[in-house]
């Protein structure tokens, strides 16, 4: 079974796991939600990141041990974890950050203190409208930054664009930093388009279009990478070559990758 989907850590595992897996004792778990901006989620406790959570995320715990949880998150089923202390009660969203990023303010001005950054696809609570501003929990965000979470995106290359020129980072998730697959999961799940967090994982979005002319919205997959196709011609995608989201001649990509020693393109799916 692969761990990354798997709610099992040999202690505990989820209850739907009995009689499937062993572990010690096995749990419902408990829902809970991301309260900070940006939270890893690590492949071992104290270990390597395997991918970011973002502010108002839910997840199911299944154990709290020396400060950190174990816990599936509820967009992907991804499994690892967290720090403890960046997870809160369960509450309802009701919007998304529709802009790149946000910053969440202290009072009902933008010249107040800001309290918060927050990245594209964090989920939101608004208590109140306000002339400018939305009241919520944690503070007040600019109305124009968000979106009722029920209102999904259209296009997910233009939602993808709006992290043209990102920081590349491995297992990245926000504005702050991204990588391949974290850009093509935002620009699917903000269109309502399940994705799983990992590009080998993501392989099996869509059906086949490897003899089909290309078009904008293609994924294309390398050994380890994968990136759209904004139109026939041209990939955006967040890569360590430039070390951020960059738009790129596809042709070119593909003869650079295998240059490189990346090999050529394995799969080329149409959603």
């Amino acid at each position: 079974m692969d761990r990354r989907l798997t709610p099992a850590n040999g202690r505990v595992a989820a209850l739907e796991l009995a009689g499937k897996i062993t572990a010690e004792r096995y749990v419902p778990g408990e829902g809970a939600r991301v309260t900070r901006p940006v939270l890893d989620l690590l492949a071992v406790p104290d270990g390597a990141r395997d991918r970011q959570l973002l502010m108002g995320e839910g997840v199911d715990l299944f154990e709290r041990r020396d400060g950190r949880a174990f816990i599936r998150a509820a967009r992907d089923g991804y499994c690892g974890y967290v720090d403890e202390a960046g997870l809160g009660a369960p509450r309802a969203a009701t919007h998304i950050v529709a802009t790149p990023a946000t910053h969440l303010y202290a009072e009902e001005s933008i010249k107040s203190r800001d309290l918060a950054h927050l990245s594209f696809g964090s989920r939101i609570t608004v208590l109140h409208e306000l002339k400018a501003l939305f009241e919520t929990p944690e503070g007040f965000i600019p109305k124009k930054h968000l979106r009722e979470i029920d209102r999904p995106f259209s296009d997910p290359v233009t939602v993808a664009q709006m992290f043209f020129g990102t920081p590349y980072l491995w297992g990245g998730n926000s504005r702050l930093g991204i990588d391949c697959s974290g850009l093509v999961q935002a620009a699917l799940l903000a269109c309502g388009v399940a994705s799983p967090g990992d590009s080998d994982l993501q392989q099996g979005l869509g059906r086949d279009a490897a003899n089909e002319p290309p078009q904008r919205g293609d994924l294309w997959f390398w050994k380890g990478h994968v990136a759209m196709l904004v139109d026939p011609d041209t990939i955006i995608h967040a890569n360590g070559h430039a070390m951020a989201v960059t738009y790129e001649d596809a042709k070119k990509a593909v003869l650079r990758i295998e240059a490189q020693g990346g090999g050529p393109v394995t799969h080329r799916r149409r959603l």
